[in-house]
């Protein structure tokens, strides 16, 4: 794993701290966050168990292996929140999410979501034309970014692992985009900089060189949010990198995953068709073990291609709010994530639903 010498993007390593929660010294946060998490294990219990019971008679009997370890493993933690505070240990939202994907991965259990991401890349791609063709009908500048910006926040909202969503999804079949773009808060947003990043890119500023782009969800999100967000960075002469999670995570779009719907996206707009033959389009891993971001863990091969970004767009709940909202970057950075859980959301001083759209230029 990349040692602090080789990631250039954090600001200062000795301060970097990825976890904005720590369940070890807030007890306000403990106390709704493990009662949560038992939720969440019961949940992926009975989804792991459904992704193979068909094919496989000891599905059943490894889930309720997989619900009894992860149960006990999240009791330990909270036992030791106080003794774990007084030795300064930090318990962030990221580690119980990481311990999740570890005990399904320990069961049998790699992909649990997969047969649902591939369903929803496929309906995701089959609109992907349309929408870029809407993106480019809009002329004005500031009108399209904000769409692009718009775009990807609603495309956020597809994630299955937040239950206030998943209640949407599994109750209105016809939700998509444009019904995200209207249930997501109205402007002012929670923390709204969108004004600062049009500002940015049309003032006359210089066309950024590289952009690291930290993806989130299959379907929706991915297809028809970051792609054309990605797609007008390149028809601005940006080189665009998209790193995504190598392992399943949740609905996260994986690095395999992403390289297919690459493919079938060039088929429909030569933009991307060009930029991943003169490879001003890349692919690379996050070495992340979950959904959340840790800097300090990155591969070394994607820290070498992180050299030149002089953009940071950190994408979803798990990447830019649980983990990085209050990280400082060495590069212009954008943080774009939908509020999904109303606890959090009233902790920031906002509701279920609530937009992050921060924007931090570059300080000398």
């Amino acid at each position: 794993m990349c040692e602090w010498r080789c990631n250039a993007l954090v600001k200062d390593n000795s301060k970097y701290n990825p976890d904005t929660l720590d369940l070890n010294t807030d007890e306000e946060a403990a106390r709704y966050w493990f009662p949560c998490f038992q939720d969440m294990i019961k949940k992926f219990s009975r989804q792991a168990e459904n992704s193979q019971k068909s094919d496989d008679d000891t599905a059943g009997q490894r889930a309720q292996q997989f619900l009894e370890t992860s149960l006990r493993k999240l009791e330990e933690y909270r036992c030791q929140t106080k003794e774990n505070a007084e030795n300064n240990k930090t318990l962030g939202i990221r580690e119980l999410l990481e311990l999740n994907d570890k005990h399904l991965r320990l069961y049998g259990f790699p992909d649990p979501w997969l047969d649902q991401k591939k369903s929803e890349n496929e309906a995701a791609l089959e609109l992907f034309a349309k929408r870029i063709h809407e993106i480019d009908d809009i002329s004005d500048y500031r009108q399209r970014w904000t769409e692009l910006v718009k775009g990807v926040l609603a495309g956020n909202m597809f994630d299955w692992g937040a239950q206030a969503v998943t209640n949407i999804i599994l109750n209105d079949k016809t939700f998509g985009l444009h019904a995200a773009l209207e249930r997501i808060q109205k402007r002012p947003w929670l923390m709204d900089d969108l004004d600062n990043w049009l500002d940015r890119l049309s003032n006359g500023g210089e066309v950024h060189k590289c952009a690291a782009i930290f993806v989130d969800n299959c379907g929706v999100d991915v297809v028809l949010g970051i792609l054309p967000f990605a797609r007008e960075l390149l028809r601005r002469g940006t080189r665009v990198i998209l790193c995504a999670n190598n392992e399943p995570s949740l609905n996260d779009v994986t690095i395999s995953e992403l390289s297919s719907i690459l493919g079938t996206c060039s088929c429909h707009c030569a933009i991307i068709k060009e930029a991943r033959t003169s490879k001003r389009l890349t692919i690379q891993g996050n070495g992340q073990k979950g959904p959340c971001l840790d800097m300090r863990t990155l591969p070394q091969e994607l820290c070498n291609a992180l050299n030149e970004t002089d953009l940071l767009v950190i994408e979803g709940m798990g990447r830019a709010l649980h983990t990085n909202l209050y990280a400082s970057f060495n590069c212009e950075t954008l943080k774009l994530a939908v509020v999904k859980n109303k606890w959090l959301a009233q902790r920031l001083g906002g509701d279920t639903f609530s937009v992050i759209c921060r924007y931090e230029p570059l300080l000398s």
